[in-house]
C-alpha cells in the first residue's frame, strides 16, 4: 500500500525534545486499481509524530495490515 503524505513541522516534543511533525494531508496512492484518495480523515491529524516510521506502523495499525506493507512517500507541498 503506498501513501503520500504532506507534514507539517511541529516543534519539538517536550519528552524527547526531538523534533516531531503533524499530518497536513494523507493520500492513498494509485494500486489495486484504485485511484489516488484523500484519506487524511483516518488519523488525528493533532498527533506528533516524531518520525516517518511511526506514521507507518500508526497506518499500519488502522488498516489491520503489517508495517512492512505499507510504504509512505513525504511531499514538500504546504510544508511550514
Amino acid at each position: 500500500m503506498q501513501f503520500e503524505y504532506t507534514p507539517r513541522r511541529s516543534g519539538r516534543s517536550p519528552v524527547t525534545d526531538a523534533t516531531t511533525f503533524r499530518v497536513e494531508r494523507l493520500s492513498r496512492g494509485a494500486f489495486d486499481n484504485a485511484s489516488p484518495a484523500d484519506i487524511t480523515h483516518l488519523i488525528d491529524r493533532s498527533y506528533r509524530y516524531h518520525s516517518p516510521r511511526e506514521l507507518r506502523w500508526h497506518l499500519a495499525e488502522r488498516l489491520g495490515v503489517t508495517p512492512a506493507a505499507v510504504r509512505l512517500s513525504e511531499t514538500n507541498a504546504h510544508r511550514a
